[in-house]
């Protein structure tokens, strides 16, 4: 099988995590996204007193109806850190016959050479990485870690590098939505609708749990 992987903090989810799993699903032919939740997001704090099992029944309520997608509580069930890099060896062991695409925006792509073993990624899944209108990459390699930007090739085929591993870097186009999980809590905190940043499930949610009231 083709396994898509998107991971992120997911606090909230909203429909353009949603609409780029759903563009990457179809432009590769992917069997399946998997959603990970961060239990221990290493990048950055995480706003509000969320815990992590409301993260992940909102991610939950936001993919029903949608026999693609899935949730895991694999970086919860680990502990310590969210290390991509971790999790992506974890699931090479528990797919050791599925190929495995890790999904990210462009603007995270741009920061890869500071991620927490960043080279070993190239090694363990295929990167794909979706362009965001406020981080457009025009070289794929300019954001890589110096030390192994020798260890990828352009293809003239498609827009995108292999790595000598195997695995390849794609850059896909996607749809431009600027929502921000950072919005949708603000606009909780001031009291404004939520309607239409993400599905009326997640929005039900966090207005029964009160969920970003008392956010800073």
């Amino acid at each position: 099988m083709n396994l898509g992987i998107l991971g992120g903090t997911f606090n909230p989810i909203h429909i353009a995590h949603l609409r780029i799993a759903e563009e990457v699903r179809e432009k590769l032919s992917l069997d399946r996204i998997i959603f990970i939740p961060a239990a221990t997001p290493p990048h950055k704090q995480l706003d509000g007193e969320v815990s992590f099992a409301d993260r992940k029944t909102m991610v939950e309520l936001a993919i029903s109806g949608n026999r693609f997608f899935s949730v895991s509580d694999i970086e919860e069930q680990r502990g310590g850190r969210s290390y991509s890099v971790d999790t992506l060896r974890e699931l090479r062991r528990l797919h050791p016959d599925d190929a495995l695409f890790f999904i990210i925006g462009s603007d995270s792509f741009l920061e890869i050479s500071t991620w927490f073993s960043s080279a070993d990624l190239f090694k363990l899944a295929n990167i794909v990485v979706v362009e965001r209108p406020e981080a457009i990459i025009n070289n794929l390699k300019a954001p890589l870690p110096l030390a192994i930007r020798d260890e990828f090739c352009y293809h003239s085929d498609k827009i995108g590098l292999t790595h000598r591993s195997g695995f390849s870097v794609f850059y896909l186009p996607g749809t431009p939505l600027p929502i921000s999980s950072s919005e949708v809590r603000r606009a909780v905190r001031e009291g404004r609708s939520i309607r239409y940043l993400l599905p009326d499930k997640v929005a039900r949610y966090i207005s029964d749990k009160r969920i970003y009231i008392h956010d800073r």
